[in-house]
């Protein structure tokens, strides 16, 4: 009997240290999850949400200018307008915030190192792990060109008025699905909540453009 009972004993234990084993397993699992999210969120930001703002402020520009002006010459130039002076915009704001960033954190190692007697070569580590400006910037400008493109090329080749501003709500409405569950699904967020946010925030922007803009251009402005 104490054999029998010794037996069971360590069967019991060896459960419980398995136990253990799989519940910290699976909760170093969870943090990684959580972990390379968090992660993913920087450049989700520059690219995703870049790609969102050039295809909206470019096809809201063509939409404007398309209220007023029905001929696809001055559409178009004025969404390449768009696509440039957007680029270079999203280019300089993200290198001045970065830059920014990277000199109040470089400010609060430097104290950290004094405070606290860190080695040279801890800073140097630190140092280099902090996001890089220009990087940050030429993303941030391609990502703005890309989604910028799409209601260009969906106007370029159409000479019929109506049809013309028909197909850039169209794509510009399919592309803002994609890039919102894009986001969506590399951010770990719910994919429909996602999109259909994305789509009604860029159909109110198409429509609020066209209308401003139809307003103003029947004032006699």
């Amino acid at each position: 009997m104490p054999a029998l009972e010794l037996d069971q004993e360590i069967r019991s234990e060896n459960f419980k240290n398995n136990s253990s084993i799989e519940a910290a397993a699976t909760n170093e699992e969870h943090k990684a999850e959580v972990f390379d999210y968090a992660k993913r969120a920087q450049w989700l930001r520059a690219a995703v949400l870049g790609a969102n703002d050039g295809l909206l402020s470019t096809a809201s520009l063509m939409m404007g200018v398309g209220a007023v002006r029905k001929d696809s010459k001055t559409m178009v130039l004025t969404g390449i307008a768009g696509l440039v002076a957007g680029a270079c915009s999203m280019a300089i704001g993200e290198l001045v915030s970065v830059y920014s960033q990277c000199d109040i954190e470089l400010t609060q190692m430097k104290r950290e190192n004094m405070a606290k007697n860190f080695a040279d070569h801890d800073f140097d580590t630190k140092k280099q792990s902090l996001p890089n400006p220009w990087q940050a910037a030429g993303a941030s400008a391609l990502a703005f060109a890309v989604g910028a493109v799409i209601p260009l090329v969906a106007a370029v080749f159409i000479n019929v008025y109506v049809v013309r501003l028909v197909v850039v709500v169209a794509v510009a409405s399919l592309a803002l699905l994609a890039f919102g569950a894009l986001g969506a699904l590399l951010g770990g967020a719910p994919m429909l909540k996602a999109s259909l946010r994305v789509l009604v925030g860029g159909w109110l922007a198409m429509g609020i453009t066209f209308g401003v803009t139809k307003l103003i251009g029947r004032s006699g402005l």
